[in-house]
């Protein structure tokens, strides 16, 4: 248990809270919307995986061996 609440840090602790208080305000008003939503919620930081899943926001660095010449713009 130790070694999985190691990786955590407040923005994950943080979501999990907000999926629990929508899991509860929508069992209070009976909304199952609501607590389908704050399930889901409450699953993606528990799993740790966001919207875009796990490193999807990050941008693949191409490498090219071609040498890019100088652009030249010319006065209209």
């Amino acid at each position: 248990m130790k070694s999985y609440l190691r990786n955590w840090d407040f923005m994950r602790a943080l979501r999990l809270a907000m999926g629990i208080f929508i899991v509860v305000q929508g069992i209070l008003t009976a909304e199952w919307l609501f607590i389908i939503l704050g399930a889901l919620f409450s699953l993606l930081p528990l799993l740790n995986i966001g919207c875009c899943g796990s490193a999807g926001c990050n941008i693949p660095v191409v490498k090219s061996s071609k040498k890019t010449e100088g652009t030249t713009y010319e006065e209209i």
